[in-house]
């Protein structure tokens, strides 16, 4: 039978009170009687009830997180990141997946709430009012992802989106490219749709290569988007050289197109991605690409958290991690 705080404080001689001073250190007690409460504890296996200990300790060691797709790769990494770092620290994680969908997002908002988690990761596709309003009136520690609430006082994680676009775009122009076409994602996507965008447009212009709208193709982020993009690319009379994908899926999609409509990468098309996910060293030919720390955001975003929560103090705190370019084969000078 499970042992109760009633049959640990009979078995130690000891109260109920004394009991939880020792197992939460809510309050000093000398050694003799710690002693004596483990060697209990121990024998009889003891473990308290998490809620008892959070009704306590004002704490639930639970950080809730929510991303839009758990599928993939990019979001499943970076929960190992959260993860791993959550529990070499004491704590557990509530992971919500939305499917990228804003009633959801508010949904699994309301429930942490609820389930007063000590802190919460938030990731999404587009920041809306209702957002912020929860925000607004949330206590525990927030900390973003791959996205920055400009006029709220949020800590976040995230890259130099801009720079890093601006960055591979040079290296396409360097190899002498000068038609280059984007696989850009959602505008309202202030990091990785507008910011990556901005980067290509900035990249042209520092170049005297003029912007050409027909070279500009829209995508959410999934295989299928990059392929799709790819097909309207292939229809123009001049075809791109190379081709800028916002997230390495829309850029294995890309490259499937082209292979399947009788050209090949890279010699007819350059191909580059964004992420740096498992599968694009493995892809046949293999993508280059921007790569993103994205375990990193996982461990930065938990030790923000823990930070706020040891100290008491909720200040904003931005971080910004460094990209690299990975050249691979779907790339050539033309």
């Amino acid at each position: 039978m499970k042992a109760t705080i009633n049959d640990v404080a009979k078995m130690a001689g000891v109260s109920k009170a004394t009991v939880s001073r020792v197992l939460n250190g809510s309050k000093p007690v000398s050694d003799d009687i710690r002693d004596k409460v483990m060697k209990v504890v121990e024998e009889t296996n003891y473990k308290p009830s998490s809620l008892a200990r959070s009704l306590v300790s004002k704490k639930t060691n639970i950080f809730g997180i929510i991303i839009p797709d758990v599928s993939n790769p990019f979001f499943s990494e970076l929960v190992k990141g959260v993860q791993m770092t959550a529990n070499e620290n004491g704590y557990n994680i509530l992971l919500c997946n939305t499917y990228d969908e804003f009633d959801k997002e508010m949904e699994y908002l309301n429930i942490l709430d609820d389930k007063e988690v000590d802190g919460i990761i938030f990731l999404t596709s587009k920041i809306e009012e209702k957002h912020k309003e929860f925000f607004s009136s949330y206590k525990n520690p927030i900390v973003t992802v791959s996205r920055r609430f400009e006029d709220m006082p949020i800590s976040s994680v995230d890259i130099d989106n801009f720079s890093a676009a601006y960055e591979v775009m040079n290296y396409l122009i360097n190899l002498n490219h000068k038609k280059i076409a984007m696989i850009r994602g959602p505008l309202y996507d202030k990091s990785t749709g507008y910011d990556r965008y901005k980067g290509y447009e900035k990249a042209l212009e520092d170049s005297n290569i003029k912007l050409d709208e027909n070279l500009i193709v829209e995508g959410k982020f999934k295989v299928k988007d990059g392929y799709n993009a790819m097909s309207k690319l292939l229809t123009l009379k001049e075809l791109p050289t190379a081709v800028f994908c916002a997230c390495d899926e829309m850029a294995i999609g890309a490259i499937k197109c082209i292979y399947e409509s009788g050209f090949k990468v890279p010699e007819d098309i350059s191909v580059v991605g964004f992420d740096d996910i498992p599968i694009a060293s493995m892809f046949i030919p293999s993508v280059t690409t921007v790569r993103q720390p994205v375990f990193d955001f996982g461990e930065k975003a938990v030790d923000i958290l823990l930070r706020q929560i040891n100290s008491g103090v909720h200040e904003e705190e931005n971080i910004v991690l460094p990209t690299k370019i990975i050249i691979r084969k779907s790339t050539k000078r033309k």
